[in-house]
Parts: C-alpha cells; sequence; structure tokens
C-alpha cells in the first residue's frame, strides 16, 4: 500500500514526531502509544515484539489513524498538529508507506503498477520514472510481467518500485521482507540502501529480526508497550542492553535474578549472586541502584560447555553442573544445564558429538565476564 504524493523531491529532512494515542489491543495488551523521536535522512529501526505499537505508529505518520495529541512534520511541513488542528490528508503527506503485504495489483503489468501512483505527471514523465527504478531494482526484464508470473522476491521489488517511483520526502517499511530467504532478502537491502544513498530521506524501517537490525540499521529504536525503552546504534541497543526490557528484545536467553555480593572496582568486576542459590558470577562493575531488582542476561550462544574440567582459562565464570535436556533446532542444539541455576546453552551438532553430549551427562559451563550484561529497567 502507499500513500505518497507527488511533490518533486525536497531538500533533506529530519522526521519528527512527537505524539500520543491509545492502542487497543486485546484485553491487557491495550496501552497508551506515547513516543517523541526525530529520525534523519537514513534508517532508523523500530524494533519490538508484536504488539509494541509499532504498526500504529507508522499508521499515524501516513495519516491512516489520528493521534489523540502531538504533532508530525518532515522538516518544517507539518502533517498533523493537534493544537493546530491540523491534519493532512494522506495522499498529500508525500509519505511512501509499504506493508507487509505488498498489495499488487493481480491484473496489472509490473510497469502498469509501479506507474500507478503516477497519474498526475505527463505520459513521457511517467515512462522516464518507470524505466529508471525497474532499472535501479534490477527488473526491467519483468515489465510486462503480471505479479503471479514472478517470483516473490521479484514481486517484492515491484513493490518497493512502485512506493518509490512517486520520490516520498519520507519513507514507513513494514516488516516488507519477512517471507523472503536470507540470500533475497540481502540481495533487495543492498538496492534499497543504493537508493537511499541517492535519496537522502528519512526511513523507518519496522521488524523484529535481529539480523535486519545489524543490517540496515544506523539507528535504532525500541518499543514497548507503547514506549521508547532503547535508542541508539544497533550495537548500544542490542548487543549492550541496558534492561530487562531490551534484553528480551535483544535476545538473551538466559536472564538471572541476582543480588550484589561485592565489588571490585580494582578489577573492573563484581560479583554477583545469582537468587535462591550459592552460584557467583564475576560481572562487568556497574553503577547499579541496589533498591531496585537486579538481573544478568547472558546470551545461550556466549556459553562454552567442555566435557573434562577446563584449565588455564582467562574466563572467570567456569561451574560444574548437569546436563538437564538436549533438544536440536534445525542445524542448533539447545542445552539446558543445571549448576545451581538452570542455564540455556546453544551449540552445533558437531560440538555434541565430539564432546559425547547426552542428558545426565557432566559438563562445565565457561562465560566470559563481559559476556554477562547487567541489567535494571528504568
Amino acid at each position: 500500500m502507499e500513500m505518497s504524493g507527488q511533490v518533486a523531491p525536497a531538500p533533506v529532512h529530519e522526521l519528527s514526531v512527537r505524539m500520543r494515542k491509545a492502542y487497543l489491543g486485546e484485553g491487557a495488551s491495550s496501552f497508551t502509544l506515547d513516543v517523541d523521536f526525530t529520525a534523519a535522512a537514513g534508517f532508523t529501526i523500530l524494533f519490538g515484539a508484536s504488539g509494541a505499537g509499532k504498526t500504529t505508529l507508522l499508521d499515524c505518520i501516513a495519516g491512516l489513524q489520528a493521534p489523540e495529541a502531538g504533532r508530525i512534520a518532515i522538516g518544517q511541513t507539518g502533517l498533523f498538529d493537534s493544537g493546530a488542528g491540523l491534519n493532512i490528508s494522506p495522499n498529500r503527506r508525500s509519505v511512501g508507506y509499504l506493508l507487509q503485504s505488498l498489495a499488487l495489483f493481480p491484473h496489472m503489468t509490473v510497469a502498469q503498477n509501479v506507474q500507478y501512483g503516477l497519474d498526475g505527471l505527463h505520459e513521457s514523465e511517467r515512462q522516464t520514472r518507470c524505466g529508471q527504478i525497474l532499472e535501479q531494482f534490477r527488473i526491467s526484464a519483468l515489465a510486462s510481467r503480471r505479479p503471479e508470473e514472478i517470483s516473490g522476491g521479484e514481486r517484492q521489488r515491484a513493490a518497493l518500485a512502485r512506493t518509490l517511483v512517486t520520490r516520498p520526502r519520507a519513507l514507513l517499511l513494514d516488516e516488507p521482507l519477512t517471507a523472503l530467504d536470507a540470500v533475497t532478502k540481502s540481495q533487495i537491502l543492498d538496492d534499497l540502501r543504493a537508493w537511499n544513498r541517492e535519496q537522502q530521506i528519512p526511513v523507518l524501517y519496522v521488524t523484529h529480526q535481529r539480523e535486519e537490525v545489524f543490517a540496515l540499521g544506523e539507528n535504532v529504536i525500541a518499543l514497548d508497550a507503547g514506549r521508547i525503552v532503547a535508542r541508539g546504534s544497533p550495537h548500544e541497543v542490542l548487543h549492550r542492553p541496558q534492561s530487562e526490557t531490551v534484553a528480551q528484545l535483544a535476545g538473551f536467553e538466559n536472564i538471572l535474578e541476582c543480588v550484589l555480593v561485592a565489588g571490585h572496582p580494582e578489577q573492573g568486576t563484581m560479583t554477583c549472586r545469582v537468587a535462591g542459590s550459592t552460584l557467583d558470577l564475576e560481572v562487568p562493575l556497574s553503577r547499579i541502584d541496589q533498591s531496585r531488582p537486579l538481573r544478568i542476561g547472558i546470551r545461550a550462544g556466549d556459553i562454552l560447555l567442555a566435557s573434562l574440567p577446563p584449565q588455564g582459562l582467562s574466563a572467570r565464570n567456569v561451574f560444574a553442573g548437569s546436563i538437564t535436556s538436549l533438544q536440536q533446532r534445525d542445524v542448533m542444539v539447545v542445552a539446558r544445564v543445571n549448576c545451581g541455576a538452570e542455564f540455556e546453552v546453544h551449540l552445533t551438532p558437531g560440538a555434541r558429538e565430539s564432546l559425547h553430549l547426552e542428558p545426565g551427562g557432566a559438563v562445565w559451563l565457561v562465560m566470559k565476564t563481559y559476556s554477562c550484561q547487567v541489567l535494571q529497567e528504568n
């Protein structure tokens, strides 16, 4: 679906959003979407679990829904302003919006689909723009074909071309590549990046897949229950999350409730005990508020397993335990290990075979200090 006007490209502007709107989910999932951010030219990733308010936010920017209060603008051009009584219609916002469903017209050719939003232009200009965008997205040879005659990746390219041919001043993409394989997705992302290096417009890209965050994101905004819970580079938001909410979104499989035992400033570490156990973890020294819950997050892929007691390691967290379960998921084995607290560990089938791992078997867990992320909610 596209909601783009036919305004010629303007100088580079930021997309600024300050808005509040009730989000009506099912039952307890209802909340108020309350955000305030600015997206510069380039890609800004909206990252969060399903139901966090990401699509509602895009709908408000596109004009398909109206906030209860706030202001939305591209540069100095207001799109919505509750105080001024302004609410520009979707077709006049010059905002491109591509949904996961693509919504290509099945009775039209690729070229006809791409030209659909250019009715107000002279035929020669329509043909020129269409030809340019088809070439940019490598589908010139498909111009005369209908959607059912081309692949899923080619349909995605056609839908992007139809959205971008109108030369929007901002672009909204709501999980547009979810159904594609990794190779096709990577190729389309490369072409989309190349297109935006020329256009230099703000792009809001919704996803809940970490791989897409790192592939595209220059800036990341993490949403949870209608509020911004983190923002920054992909590394800042996902590799070193500061809160449990973001850690869960970022895929930290092990989140352990802990209490502070001792700080070691001279070593840059502190000792935290896992609640209900005698297990002490050495973690990076952090400024924490002892009046609030403390948790430690550890990715399952950052934990090493050994079948013999390890010696001579730099890792400070080494614990003896036993395997409680082993489960294969595609090309990954998920092990659960109890060593006074339960941990999830990810390893390859080859590692399982070489270590002769079986449920009930003795193992040792090895974790580097800096694999342990200190988490506290704001």
